[in-house]
């Protein structure tokens, strides 16, 4: 679960990038959060992942506290976290198979699970086939399918998408919300964050919408919701 309970983020330059959010994302939730460039997006991100802590506030994250997390633990949040960002992070020079295991190695994960899991979770992103390939040698859509295996494949309750269908025609972009919806059908927390109105019309989810650092919306009525209040 991830809660937020009236949570101030200031930055050292003086400008309050949160000024009291509260919200509740309850297990196993599909949740957007949209809103302008600047409203405060990438700072919840930000706390999610223990990046940075708030100035006030409480934020809990699958049953962390992040205001007063040690720095030793933060590596156990984060393997309950997957983040799948929008320019992918692939590593060039290793396989599909290798870019994944390579998310597994990094958490002490042992071969034998590996082996177990990798060929899994290609499969369940559709690219079981391509497992030899480089990022380079892959579409788009495929990269960010990739950046959603690596994302996953540590078995995570939560996984953060940021802008996933950004570089992306129409077309991939309903593919990969529709990826998106079937990980979270299979029990997974998802937060998508997304300039992408359309998709979050078409894919009819919760929508917390945040402006100038304070949530304006919060419910099923999309992503202008608001502005009929």
């Amino acid at each position: 679960m991830i809660e937020f309970t009236d949570v101030v983020k200031s930055y050292p330059e003086g400008n309050d990038a949160l000024k009291g959010v509260s919200m509740q994302i309850e297990d196993g939730e599909f949740c957007y959060l949209v809103g302008p460039s600047g409203s405060g997006k990438s700072t919840i991100i930000k706390l999610i992942t223990g990046e940075i802590k708030p100035t006030s506030g409480a934020v809990h994250v699958n049953g962390y506290s992040l205001e007063r997390i040690r720095k030793k633990e933060i590596p156990y949040l984060r393997r309950t976290v997957g983040v799948v960002f929008q320019d992918f992070r692939l590593i060039t020079n290793m396989t599909v198979y290798e870019n994944v295991a390579f998310a597994m190695r990094v958490v002490g994960a042992r071969e034998r699970e590996i082996r177990d899991r990798v060929p899994y979770v290609l499969d369940l992103v559709g690219l079981a086939e391509k497992h030899q390939r480089h990022p380079g040698e892959l579409s788009g859509g495929e990269q960010q399918r990739l950046a959603i295996a690596r994302a996953l494949v540590n078995n995570p309750s939560t996984i953060i998408a940021d802008e996933p269908t950004g570089n992306l025609d129409p077309a991939m972009s309903l593919e990969i919300m529709s990826l998106l919806e079937e990980i979270n059908n299979l029990g997974t927390t998802l937060l998508v964050v997304t300039h992408a109105q359309d998709l979050v019309e078409r894919f009819h989810k919760r929508t917390i919408v945040i402006n100038d650092g304070l949530i304006v919306s919060d419910g099923m009525d999309g992503y202008y919701g608001y502005e009929n209040q």
